[in-house]
């Protein structure tokens, strides 16, 4: 729950406190400040990989969890406390942490149930209603302090909400007993584990070195446009060798079809989604009336709405996928991802609509955008959750860790072109925002619709998966 408290109350304020110029902020163009939050949210999902792979081989989950959550408070505060260069440096810090903490943390509680069945379900779903209401309150508390007082405020709140979960942590550590305790690799790290280990710590704190002094310069509209032909480039590569010289059988391959469709899918869903932070944030903050009887209502307490939406709606939605299926209608893998991204398009349509009236100099109404967060979150309820159960079906069983990074490959990548997407939103006019969002919808009604006219062969391919 700290954890999301944290990263949501971040999340609400980034940008913001980017582009402000007037109290405090780093004054950057909206294009700057978009690419960079899109490197920073891919980030976090990039560095999940060697964060597993660090407990794995060296910390075990629990000592990755808890250093973890020490290096995001450190980030936090760096952000909140230390001037000019060391706000990159903080966001750095808490890159890293949450890839030591995030991946770690859903792996303790997958081994708290080791027979699996109801109970681990139970356990991974107030786990997940955890989160989400860390989620939800993050926001409320990180805005208010950062938008009405001091930016500074609103990090140093989310690096507490770190210190607090911490100190939870540690007094409820008594109730994990082994598990995550030692690294889930049989035998000690080899010469090889800690040479890579040392080279990627030594080329982190280079990176950061020359950066701090000045002797490198990053151009972050350059480094998130290489970083997205990189990730792709990458999937393209382990695809293409997973088909030819994995020795997959037949049936292997044609679920890794399948997968390599769902990596395009989340990858479209996320760049619309993701969104919130950025653009639709600053859509709040210059188009959208707050101000109701003499109280502003803080920007950032609209990223509440989207895990408010889910803690409501996520037991709703599991009913409706059990009552179809009861009814033998359960609805295809490949449809459920069209209609996520049939949401995503509707959520853009209500914003081309506000951003059409906000075009006539006038304000619009919070509605629109509480419209839009419920239809995306929506979306992600049907694609989402779906999506993380379906790659782990579908992969080849010695093939499962690498498929679950191949997806968070995919939701990170997806991130980045949010970022480069809302630098060209928010740049526009109100008027002319209109016209962007709408290519947004085109895309999201393209890629659905693709979905669901290939829904029998794809349906085909996975006809033994349940």
């Amino acid at each position: 729950m700290w954890e999301r408290f944290s990263y949501y109350g971040m999340r609400a304020l980034l940008v913001l406190f980017m582009v402000d110029s007037v109290r405090g902020g780093q004054g950057m163009k909206d294009e700057v400040a978009t690419a960079i939050y899109g490197l920073y949210t891919a980030g976090v999902y990039l560095a999940a990989l060697p964060g597993g792979w660090v407990a794995d081989r060296f910390l075990g989950a629990q000592r990755s969890i808890w250093y973890g959550g020490i290096i995001i408070a450190c980030g936090q505060f760096t952000l909140a406390f230390a001037p000019g260069n060391a706000f990159y440096l903080g966001l750095i810090l808490v890159v890293l942490g949450t890839g030591m903490l995030k991946p770690n943390v859903s792996a303790i509680v997958g081994e708290l149930y080791p027979e699996g069945g109801a109970r681990r379900d139970a356990g991974f779903t107030i786990f997940y209603m955890g989160i989400n209401l860390g989620a939800a309150i993050g926001p409320l508390v990180a805005s208010t302090l950062g938008e009405k007082l001091n930016w500074r405020y609103g990090f140093g709140v989310a690096g507490v909400g770190m210190v607090l979960g911490l100190i939870q942590y540690r007094l409820s550590a008594k109730h994990l007993g082994e598990c995550g305790r030692f690294p889930g690799h049989r035998g000690a790290a080899t010469r090889r584990d800690w040479l890579v280990l040392g080279s990627f710590t030594g080329a982190i704190v280079m990176v950061v070195a020359l950066t701090w002094t000045g002797i490198i310069r990053i151009n972050p509209l350059a480094l998130a446009q290489g970083t997205t032909y990189i990730i792709v480039g990458v999937a393209l590569i382990y695809f293409v060798c997973a088909f030819l010289f994995f020795g997959l059988e037949v049936t292997e391959k044609k679920r890794l079809a399948v997968i390599a469709v769902l990596f395009v899918s989340s990858a479209m869903f996320w760049s619309g989604f993701e969104q919130a932070g950025s653009s639709l944030n600053l859509f709040v903050e210059r188009y959208t009336q707050r101000v109701f009887r003499g109280f502003e209502i803080p920007t950032g307490w609209f990223q509440s709405l989207n895990p408010l939406f889910i803690i409501s709606l996520a037991p709703l939605v599991a009913m409706v996928w059990v009552a179809l299926a009861r009814r033998n209608r359960d609805l295809t893998l490949s449809t459920k991802f069209a209609v996520g991204l049939g949401l995503l398009a509707m959520g853009f349509m209500v914003m081309a609509g506000a951003s059409k009236l906000a075009g006539g100099s006038q304000k619009v109404w919070p509605t629109w955008l509480i419209a839009t967060y419920l239809l995306h979150s929506l979306g992600e309820l049907c694609l989402s959750p779906v999506g993380l159960s379906s790659v782990t079906k579908l992969a080849p069983r010695r093939l499962v860790g690498q498929m679950m990074g191949i997806w968070f490959l995919a939701t990170s990548l997806g991130n980045l072109i949010a970022g480069l997407v809302a630098g060209k939103v928010s740049t526009d006019s109100a008027a002319q925002m209109s016209a962007r969002y709408l290519q947004i919808v085109f895309m999201a009604l393209g890629v659905s619709g693709l979905l669901l006219l290939f829904t029998k062969p794809i349906k085909s391919l996975i006809k033994d998966v349940k």
